[in-house]
C-alpha cells in the first residue's frame, strides 16, 4: 500500500502568520505553496520552497481566487477567461520562485473555494484546465474524486490524483461537508487518524449520517491551518507508517 500525503503551505503573508510549514513539511511527501492570490508573498513562498527542496518534499502550485481577505474561501463569479489567466500568472510566479530556491513545481492543486467551485462547475472548471494546459500540459492535477473538473481533465489530456482529506467530514453522496456547517472539519487527532487510515488501507470514509462510502485516493491532505495541523500531520505519518503504508509523492 502506497499513498501521497500533502498539505497546504506558504500562506503566511507578511506580519501575517499561517501554519507551522517547517513541521508540517517533516512530515508529508507533498506541499501545496499557496501562489500569492489567496495568500502567501514573494519571500515566504520562497522560503517554503527551499525548506520542501531541502526535504526531498514535492512541490505543487496552490493558486486561488485573488481573496485576501477572505482567505480564498468564498466563492467568486468570475468570467472564465479571466480565471484562465490568473490560474497561469499563480503558476508560473511560483515556477520561478520554486527555480530560484532549487526546485520545480510538479503539480497544481486549486485552493479553497475554487477547488470545491470547479468539483460542480463546468465553466470554471473548463477554465482552470485550460490554464495547466497552457503552461504545462504534464502537470497532473489534485482532484475530488467523481468530480466535474476530474472529468474536464481527463477528457482535456491531463493527469488527474484523485485526493482525500485527512481534516474533513463527508457526505453520503462523497462531498465534503461545507465549511460552514458543524462538524465540517475534524479537530480531534484520533479521528483524523482513524479517517486517514480507513482511507489508506480500505479505500473508504465514515460520511456524517454513518454511513460507509467508497473514496479511492492517491493523495491525502492534511490542511496547513487547521488547529494543530503540524501535530496532526506527525500522528497520521507515524500511523501510517506503523500500518505498512508508504508513504510517497505522486508527481
Amino acid at each position: 500500500m502506497a499513498i501521497d500525503l500533502n498539505s497546504d503551505v506558504g500562506e503566511s503573508f507578511g506580519n501575517w502568520s499561517s501554519g507551522d510549514d517547517a513541521r508540517i513539511i517533516e512530515s508529508v511527501s507533498s506541499v501545496n505553496v499557496a501562489c500569492g492570490f489567496h495568500a502567501g508573498d514573494p519571500i515566504g513562498i520562497r522560503a517554503t520552497c527551499a525548506s520542501a527542496a531541502g526535504a526531498g518534499v514535492t512541490v505543487g502550485a496552490h493558486p486561488g481566487y485573488r481573496d485576501l481577505a477572505g482567505f480564498g474561501r468564498r466563492f467568486m463569479d468570475v468570467d472564465p477567461r479571466e480565471l484562465t489567466d490568473d490560474v497561469v500568472y499563480q503558476i508560473g510566479a511560483l515556477q520561478a520562485l520554486a527555480r530560484a530556491a532549487g526546485t520545480s513545481v510538479r503539480y497544481v492543486k486549486p485552493h479553497g473555494a475554487l477547488y470545491t467551485t470547479i468539483a460542480v462547475h463546468e465553466p470554471q472548471a473548463r477554465a482552470v484546465v485550460r490554464a495547466v494546459r497552457d503552461v504545462d500540459d504534464t502537470l497532473p492535477l489534485l482532484v475530488l474524486p467523481n468530480s466535474v473538473i476530474e472529468a474536464e481533465a481527463r477528457a482535456a489530456g491531463l493527469r488527474t490524483v484523485a485526493e482525500a482529506f485527512a481534516d474533513r467530514a463527508y457526505t453520503p453522496d462523497g462531498k465534503l461537508v461545507p465549511r460552514r456547517e458543524p462538524g465540517a472539519v475534524l479537530d480531534e487527532e484520533a479521528d483524523v487518524v482513524a479517517h486517514v487510515l480507513r482511507l489508506a488501507t480500505d479505500g473508504e470514509a465514515v460520511a456524517v449520517d454513518g454511513s460507509r462510502i467508497a473514496i479511492t485516493v492517491e493523495s491525502i491532505c492534511v490542511h496547513g491551518d487547521t488547529p494543530g495541523a503540524a501535530s496532526m500531520a506527525a500522528a497520521v505519518r507515524r500511523a501510517l507508517d506503523a500500518a505498512g503504508v508508504t508513504v510517497g509523492a505522486f508527481a
